[in-house]
């Protein structure tokens, strides 16, 4: 339980306000440009659907639908990592296991990026 004499006074510090806002803003702009996204893979399976692999070959290797494809992943990634900060800075209590949720929820959230860019980037360059 925190003490309520704690946080009335002004000197103590619970955190970075910067820090906090930076994140907020991030996680708004995140998800109004998933907004957009969203429009832009419904028109993606739209064009796949039925697509032999020639087909999704040949759609990836325009430069336009593979860079905003490689911003969608990127894109998605941060939010969801900032997503799942926010629920285990609200439910992990144990400062040990708080660290480790966050250091874990940054490996698979950049690791998913790294992999859906990867794998992008092979099946624009390499087929």
């Amino acid at each position: 339980m925190i003490d309520k004499a704690v946080l009335s006074n002004p000197k103590t510090h619970y955190g970075d306000a910067r820090h906090a806002t930076r994140m907020f803003r991030q996680q708004r702009l995140t998800g109004a440009l998933n907004i957009g996204f969203l429009a832009f893979f419904a028109w993606l399976m739209i064009n796949l659907a039925g697509a032999g692999r020639d087909g999704v070959l040949a759609l990836l290797h325009n430069p336009l639908v593979s860079v905003i494809t490689a911003a969608l992943i990127i894109n998605a990634g941060l939010h969801m990592r900032i997503g799942m900060m926010e629920v285990i800075e609200d439910y992990v209590a144990t400062p040990g296991r708080n660290r480790l949720a966050l250091t874990l929820n940054n490996i698979v959230a950049y690791g998913a990026m790294v992999l859906g860019i990867l794998a992008l980037v092979k099946l624009v360059l390499w087929g």
